[in-house]
């Protein structure tokens, strides 16, 4: 349980700070209405995982190790190949690269991207190079699913980092064997987007709910037209459209902008294990209960002591030996009564009567989740 000073008994742990700001905010602003645009999307509009195996030069002497990375240089082995350098097979192996580095270079081709426009690319190591910092990516084809070439990468990489090391000691700031080149890669293929086959569109909600899609299909008949909208399902909506490519465009466009009335959101607490971070919506609302949380601390403790022989003795050494202590406290557990709220600022004054910490949250949550005193979706991340 945390213990905080008499002086600090009118302030609030900075993590319940901002659950009161999300509160006041949600009930102090007016609702706003959404547009479609921001609940679903056009079905087949997506965009593409591309991916490729290149090399990084011009590295300062932290490039990869070439007898623990072999693939680092049969790539540029390869790579001289392709520009008309063929090495032996024995000098091939002993290349001593130190300046080179073995990348995986990752990208998104956007929805309707054309030859010759430019997306960014995220590069990083795959085999124990110190850093890529100042290193220069050579062309690299970028694949998709199907093993098409669908994007070229090349550039200089922009790492958001630095480090020094010297005899032992080493100081590192954020992450070196990852970096990223804006606009580095040329689109060469273009995806096909099935958008002006057939008559109709769907339209494929971000979240599935029932009573999302059934508004989004009203909202649509009674703006543009009756019997235009269906759902299908709580996630899809199937649409007519023109046929004419201008005029379907057109039809999209005004759909996306069309207005909804803002619902209540499904109530959800998202807990991340790994931070201690927790998060919840103005819709969760807790029942009466009541709490108890002990905290369990073992302290260990090591004494060394000497033993030495006797002036006289004959044959005896001096021996250290070590003596443990070890101490097992339980801080009782005040059981407290948490009271019904329903409201986002009574839930998180409620909680924090409890005084107890994030991380502690993170069970106390759970456990009233499994009580049946918390009304909301439990999701942990």
């Amino acid at each position: 349980m945390n213990n905080y000073p008499a002086s600090s008994k009118s302030r609030m742990p900075l993590w319940v700070v901002g659950w009161v700001l999300v509160a006041g905010l949600s009930l102090a602003l007016p609702a706003q209405a959404l547009r479609i645009k921001e609940v679903a999307g056009v079905q087949g509009v997506r965009s593409n995982q591309l991916t490729g195996f290149g090399l990084v030069v011009g590295l300062d002497g932290t490039g990869d190790q070439t007898t623990q990375m072999p693939y680092t240089s049969q790539g540029l082995a390869n790579y001289l190949q392709q520009m008309g350098i063929t090495l032996p097979a024995a000098a091939a192996a002993q290349l001593q690269i130190k300046n080179v580095a073995a990348v995986l270079v990752t990208a998104q081709l956007p929805a309707f991207a054309q030859p010759g426009q430019t997306i960014d690319v995220n590069v990083s190591s795959i085999g124990n190079a110190k850093s890529i910092k100042g290193g220069t990516l050579i062309t690299t084809p970028l694949k998709g699913a199907d093993g098409e070439i669908y994007a070229l990468a090349q550039g200089n990489l922009v790492v958001a980092g630095a480090g020094a090391s010297a005899g032992g000691s080493k100081v590192q700031v954020n992450h070196l064997s990852a970096g990223r080149i804006p606009g580095g890669a040329q689109v060469e293929r273009a995806v096909a987007t099935p958008l002006q086959l057939g008559d109709n569109i769907s339209l494929n909600l971000n979240a599935s709910d029932f009573q999302t899609a059934r508004q989004v299909a009203q909202v649509i008949n009674a703006q543009l037209g009756e019997g235009l909208a269906r759902a299908l399902d709580g996630r899809t909506v199937q649409v007519k459209a023109p046929t004419d490519a201008d005029a379907r465009i057109t039809f999209i466009a005004q759909l996306e902008e069309l207005s909804l009335e803002s619902s209540v959101p499904a109530a959800k607490v998202v807990i991340n294990a790994r931070t201690g971070s927790i998060v919840m919506n103005q819709a969760v609302t807790l029942g009466p209960c009541a709490v108890a949380h002990g905290n369990l601390s073992i302290s260990i403790s090591s004494t060394s002591s000497v033993s030495q022989p006797n002036a006289l003795s004959t044959g005896g050494q001096t021996k250290v030996t070590e003596k443990a202590d070890i101490q097992i406290k339980s801080e009782p557990g005040m059981l407290i009564q948490v009271p019904p709220s329903s409201q986002l600022a009574d839930v998180v004054r409620a909680l924090n009567s409890l005084g107890a910490t994030p991380q502690d949250l993170l069970a106390i949550l759970q456990a009233i989740k499994a009580s049946g005193a918390l009304n909301a979706e439990l999701e942990v991340i």
